[in-house]
Order: C-alpha cells, then structure tokens, then sequence
C-alpha cells in the first residue's frame, strides 16, 4: 500500500479519496512522488497542527501522482502532486482537458543513487556499465542479443563476482524516468547502434526488480540482502548511511557538494504542482505553499536540506517566489496564469 502521512497516522488512498467525508475536507492531499514525500511531510509537520489540518501526504510515483491530479477539480481529487521529473505534454493536456490549471513550483535538486549495504562491497561503476548490467538487449545486429550478464565481474574482471540484483522503482516513477534518460540513454550511445526502444528496456530475467514506491523498503531489503544495489533519491541514502553505501558513479560519490556543484553525473530537478482552481477554496493551501517556498524552507540553511534537498540557487529561489506571488495570492485570493 502506498504511503500515507497525517499527524503520524497511514491511511488508504481510497478510503480518503472516495469517502463521503472527504466531500467536505478541511485539509490538504497532496500525491506522487517518492522522492519529494520526505520533503513534503516535513513542511506538512511543520504547518500542521496550529494554522491549519495536517495534510495528508501519499507517496504515489510522479506518474500516478500526475494522473490523480489531472483527472478534475474538487474535493475529490488532490490539491498538490509531487514530482521528480516535470509535467509531460500529454499529462499538461489531460490537466487542461479536465479543467486543472497546474502552477509548477521547482523547489530544488536531486540526485539519483545507486547503493547497497555497509556490509557488502565497497565499488564504483561507470554509466557504461549499468547499461551493460540493467539492459535488455545488449549490441549485435539488427536487434541485438539478451543481456548474458549475471555478475557484475561479467561486465569487468575488477567488479565484484556478485550476481547483478538491482532493486528499483517501477515505470509510474519519476525516480524510473530520470534514471532511463540520465543512465540507459546515456549508457546505449556508445554501445552501437540500437533503437531508443531497446536502450530505454530494462531487462526482465531477475537481475532487475521493481520494488515499489517505498524506498525505505528498498533499505531494508538492501540491509538483509549485502549483495543487492538499490536505486533511490539521494535524501534516503542521506538518512541511511549508517545502514548503506554509495556506489559512485563516473568516479564520483553522491554528496551534497557533489549534486549541487553538477559534479555527479545523474541529477535532476524535483517540483511540485499546484492545482489553481484551489487557490482559496482549501483551507491552508497557500499556507503550504508559502512555507515550502520560504528561506527557512528550502533555503541554503534551511531545513529541507537537512533531509537531503539541494537548493536552488538563491536568486533562482527569488524568482521562484516572485513568480508564485504573481500567480496567486498567498492570503487566499485566485489569480489566474
């Protein structure tokens, strides 16, 4: 069951969305992805309780995330997704085809990690060689071959001779699309001449598993497991690193100088979209808002980056907030795009 937060309680996305009660609700839902919900539970904890109803916060996946959002306006449907890629076209559409005006808000940076536990092997790899370790077909001829890689010493004599175990996120994930771009699309260039359909598969035999939308299942599974690599958002590794290890990539490690600086070759960009129609029909939702946005926030020194977030820069944080001002009133009064 995908994860719920409300003052401390988990909840089914269902029974939320579909109850008769929540045709009346008097706090905020907010879905999608999973890299963003440690994020946006901690703003929910931090206006929760006083101001206003603690929101109710579901890890979804970006792409999930996306569609419950599109499908209308109303108490029914979420007032905020989380993203960790942007909007599509398609998904733009399907919003506007329904009715929803999105407000995008990019709040900061992210990294892509692959790692596993303190108790296995301590290594590296090139992009090259996850390509070569989680494709389905691998170059020659027209269509190629089935990836014959078992271990990762199948790939280079100096990896471990571990079998090749890679939990990851499934296809409704953000976390999924930035990696194929980022990685496989990267990793295939090279390689030979094979279609953007074959470079973007990932092998099905075994080697790699989608584990769901909880990444802190993907820890533990990670702590019983030595041998298993698990790919997630760098906030988990963060939170975690008593339990795991990095596996750094192109010869450079995951920290938050590395992603800020754009020296960690897999990064990406994290948002969140708000639904303008509403703007000053929920209670709290420019509340929300307002403080996600704020210094104390998502600043350089604010609390976000504690749990993992890399910051904009500041001057791409002031425009981000005169923007958002211009698009809506933060007091409550609809602005329209």
């Amino acid at each position: 069951m995908a994860r719920l937060f409300a003052a401390g309680a988990i909840f089914s996305c269902a029974l939320i969305l579909g109850h008769p009660a929540a045709e009346a609700r008097d706090r905020l839902l907010i879905v999608g992805s999973s890299t963003v919900f440690p994020f946006a539970t901690a703003v929910a904890e931090t206006v929760g309780g006083e101001e206003m109803k603690f929101p109710i916060v579901e890890s979804t996946g970006s792409g999930a995330g996306f569609a419950l959002f599109c499908s209308g306006t109303g108490e029914n449907t979420p007032d905020i997704t989380n993203a960790s890629r942007p909007m599509k076209p398609d998904e733009l559409e399907t919003c506007r085809t329904n009715g929803v005006t999105p407000l995008e808000v990019r709040i900061g940076y992210d990294g892509i990690v692959l790692a596993n536990s303190k108790r296995g092997p301590k290594f590296t790899l090139t992009i090259d060689q996850i390509f070569l370790a989680l494709a389905e077909k691998l170059p020659a001829g027209k269509d190629g071959r089935d990836n014959s890689n078992m271990s990762w010493s199948d790939i280079d004599p100096s990896l471990p001779q571990e079998k090749i175990e890679v939990l990851g996120p499934p296809p409704t994930s953000g976390t999924r699309d930035a990696f194929v771009e980022l990685v496989l699309e990267k990793g295939c260039k090279p390689a030979g001449k094979m279609t953007e359909e074959q470079c973007t598969r990932i092998r099905r035999d075994g080697s790699f598993v989608e584990a769901g939308e909880n990444d802190d299942l993907i820890v533990g599974a990670l702590e019983a497991n030595p041998v298993t690599v698990g790919i997630f958002g760098y906030s988990f590794l963060k939170k975690n690193l008593d339990k795991i290890q990095s596996v750094g990539i192109d010869g450079v490690e995951p920290t938050f100088e590395n992603i800020a600086s754009g020296a960690y070759p897999v990064s990406r960009p994290l948002f969140f979209y708000v639904k303008s129609e509403h703007l000053g029909v929920v209670p709290g939702l420019e509340t929300y808002v307002a403080a996600f946005t704020s210094e104390a926030a998502w600043g350089d020194e604010g609390y976000l980056a504690g749990k993992g977030l890399i910051p904009l820069a500041v001057e791409v944080r002031q425009e981000q907030v005169a923007r958002i001002s211009k698009l809506m009133d933060l007091n409550g009064t609809r602005k329209t795009q």
